[in-house]
């Protein structure tokens, strides 16, 4: 086993670490480093490490904080993303359940076993491997459900769409509707009110979207900020999977999405908020995103939301107007 490229240390050599790297100790550092962990708040003070210049030529961050840095902000900005990774759950679980629901709905009027039909689905989806992926989904789920047992003592283990969904992962019903065909994709994503005002588009981008949905790529980002949330990862100012923005800026409500793609938290909240005001009208949800935002930047000087890709009217425009 090679040695550790780096010594153990108490909670209190920690703190004194930081002092002599230039962090000011203020707000309790010691309770914080105990109850967190070090490495993990390394993330949030990482930007507040001073700029140096290599050998090469080329800028790097120091282990030396700039003037000013204080430890009361960065557990601010600990907490800020802490906030936001469980707003960010409770969103993804409504739009996790409207997914499962208009995927079965779209698929089951084709049958009750129609996500076994390689016919339905497109020509490179792998949809063998896919399918051997629910059986063990299955499996799992029999220990503990009694409505798949139900089916497996009742029905000869015949599962259909409706049942399936709901033993399925994101990922997995995310995978499914990347490989359902064109036309389905859009009744799925206007069920879940994100419907494309194709007419705005040039000719090549609506060649495109009505080929294949670009809401697929969305789920795919919206897969990884679910499980950076779930997994209590660093969230803010993470650099997400790229989604392209052209076909969504056509709707009213995403017109602050980024020209071109979307790889900022930025663009998960604002589609996130787009699709809860189908799947669940009455929530304020995107009011209290707005709020943490505001109200947590506000406390952290020299920060911006830009960090996080919010444009800067963003308050006056699309989910997030008042």
């Amino acid at each position: 086993m090679s040695p550790s490229p780096k010594k153990y240390l108490t909670i209190g050599e920690q703190a004194q670490l930081l002092e002599s790297r230039g962090m000011e100790l203020d707000g309790n550092p010691e309770q914080w480093l105990k109850s967190i962990n070090y490495y993990r708040l390394s993330g949030y003070w990482y930007t507040s490490r001073r700029f140096e210049t290599t050998a090469e030529g080329a800028p790097s961050r120091s282990d030396q904080f700039q003037p000013g840095t204080k430890f009361s902000e960065v557990a601010a900005l600990y907490e800020l993303d802490r906030k936001l990774r469980s707003l960010v759950h409770v969103g993804l679980e409504r739009v996790e359940v409207a997914l499962r629901s208009q995927v079965s709905y779209v698929l089951g009027r084709y049958g009750p076993l129609s996500y076994e039909d390689k016919s339905l689905f497109r020509d490179a989806f792998n949809h063998s491997s896919w399918v051997d992926k629910t059986h063990e989904r299955v499996k799992r789920a029999a220990r503990r459900s009694m409505f798949i047992n139900h089916h497996m003592q009742n029905h000869a283990g015949v599962i259909p769409i409706w049942v399936l969904v709901d033993v399925l992962d994101f990922s997995d019903v995310s995978m499914l509707y990347d490989g359902m065909r064109a036309t389905d994709q859009f009744d799925v994503a206007e069920g879940m009110g994100i419907r494309l005002r194709l007419d705005r588009l040039s000719h090549r981008q609506r060649g495109k979207a009505v080929k294949h949905h670009p809401f697929a790529r969305w789920l795919e980002q919206l897969t990884v900020v679910r499980n950076i949330s779930a997994h209590h990862g660093r969230l803010w100012n993470r650099s997400l999977v790229p989604a392209a923005t052209g076909a969504m800026r056509t709707i009213e409500e995403l017109e602050s999405l980024p020209p071109g793609q979307s790889e900022d938290l930025y663009g998960a909240l604002a589609v996130i908020a787009q699709i809860l005001t189908a799947a669940a009208p009455d929530s304020n949800w995107a009011l209290k995103v707005a709020s943490e935002v505001e109200r947590g930047f506000a406390a952290l000087p020299g920060r911006d939301v830009s960090e996080m890709g919010f444009p800067g009217d963003w308050r006056d425009v699309g989910v997030w107007r008042a």
